[in-house]
């Protein structure tokens, strides 16, 4: 049984927490495969995936308050749905964390070195992850040096964009020769569903919000106090980014680079800016990176203690970390890296983490209606713009998905059913 954690956050904790998760690689990537989908239209996307992530986070922090333990999604679908749905769950929430992992070592290698992204990626990953399995963890007060740091880049960012000359006229932050056409998407009406899915990606950290239910003294008034002053901060700051994107580059300059940002504020005959943007980028990505590792690790070791995964995951260090799940993360993280660039990534992890919170939502709705905070309607809200936004998303992004979640769901079983069955009596 995994032991009780401390309540020691308050809901300034909580928020810190929650902004320095979700304000991470997203904000600096999503916006460009969003807008080759959304084109001008990706003000409306933005708006999408907030309510589909503001409806989440009301049922996941529902779930939080009444099963309070450490655990996550596949907990609550678990204790409120079965085992084998809570299974999937905890499938879906570790593809869905490590193809982020991958995604965010993938946009530090864009940003930071654009020539040889991939090893930049890997060289962090391999950084971060050594961290983690050291028991490298974030605290509220260095969790708000990361969100003062990075709302400051945006803000600047949203300034240029807003106040510089506009158009779609200045050389390319994209390396010399590339062709940026990271996934295939549907354009059109559609495309603004298909781009509200890829935008969910940025709001995606929400989730540690509604997992550290055991650390705070009052759950039940600082989750619901935290989820809106975070959604409230996130959906204004990226309206303003994507709309500072829009009038500073246009939707079609926007859809053709992989550091939007970073080409913004060039546009912006303010070229000595973007070294500004490329260190707020890597410092944000590589904390995405060190959080996301960290969530994934817990994850991990709960299935362990559940018998879902191998017991190996469920062992810890000297510093109380479960070390061989958080190698265990790094690993599956630098493999997706190899194998998918950042877009790719985000797209993957976009779609498996839909699926995650469809259950969670299917999950709220079986909490008995004195045990709810938010009202019920959002929970169904939150699952049909779940399923809408993750069935279009790119073909072949679903696809990979649905393989994905099948084959773990089947050896999370396997296992499961081996850890069942009866041993030898001793010796």
């Amino acid at each position: 049984m995994l032991s009780s954690l401390t309540r020691r956050l308050g809901t300034a904790d909580a928020v810190a927490l929650g902004l320095a998760a979700m304000l991470g690689a997203g904000v600096f990537a999503v916006f460009s495969p969003a807008a080759a989908a959304a084109g001008r239209w990706l003000l409306l996307a933005v708006a999408l995936a907030a309510v589909t992530a503001l409806c989440n986070a009301a049922s996941a922090a529902d779930l939080a308050v009444a099963h309070p333990e450490s655990g996550g999604g596949h907990v609550y679908t678990r204790e409120q749905l079965s085992p084998g749905v809570g299974r999937l769950a905890g499938v879906a929430s570790l593809v869905g964390k490590v193809s982020s992992a991958a995604a965010a070592a993938g946009v530090f290698g864009t940003y930071v070195l654009p020539a040889q992204p991939l090893i930049c990626a890997v060289v962090v990953i391999a950084v971060v992850g050594a961290l983690t399995v050291s028991g490298v963890r974030w605290s509220p007060g260095t969790a708000w040096l990361l969100v003062g740091g990075t709302l400051a880049v945006l803000a600047v960012v949203v300034v240029v964009g807003l106040l510089g000359p506009g158009g779609s006229t200045g050389v390319s932050a994209s390396p010399v020769g590339d062709t940026p056409v990271p996934v295939q998407v549907i354009t059109g009406p559609v495309g603004v569903v298909t781009a509200a899915g890829l935008v969910f990606f940025a709001f995606a950290g929400y989730s540690r919000v509604a997992t550290i239910g055991e650390e705070l003294r009052d759950p039940e008034r600082s989750l619901r106090r935290s989820m809106v002053i975070v959604f409230t901060i996130l959906t204004l700051t990226y309206v303003a980014v994507a709309g500072a994107l829009l009038v500073g580059l246009g939707a079609d300059r926007v859809a053709a680079e992989h550091a939007p940002l970073v080409a913004l504020v060039d546009t912006g005959q303010a070229p000595a800016l973007g070294v500004l943007v490329r260190i707020g980028a890597a410092v944000a990505s590589g904390a995405a990176l060190l959080s996301v590792l960290v969530v994934t690790g817990r994850t991990m070791r709960e299935m362990a203690s559940q018998g879902e995964l191998p017991r190996v995951f469920t062992k810890v260090g000297s510093r109380s970390t479960p070390w061989v799940a958080d190698l265990a993360g790094a690993v599956l993280a630098l493999v997706v890296a190899l194998f998918a660039g950042p877009v790719a990534a985000i797209t993957l992890s976009a779609c498996a983490t839909l699926v995650h919170y469809a259950l969670i939502d299917v999950a709220a709705l079986r909490l008995p209606r004195a045990r709810r905070h938010w009202p019920a309607w959002l929970s169904a809200l939150g699952l049909v713009l779940c399923v809408g936004l993750a069935v279009l998303l790119p073909l072949p992004t679903v696809l990979v998905t649905a393989a994905a979640l099948a084959g773990g769901w089947v050896l999370c079983t396997m296992v499961a059913q081996w850890s069942a069955r009866p041993r030898p009596s001793g010796d």
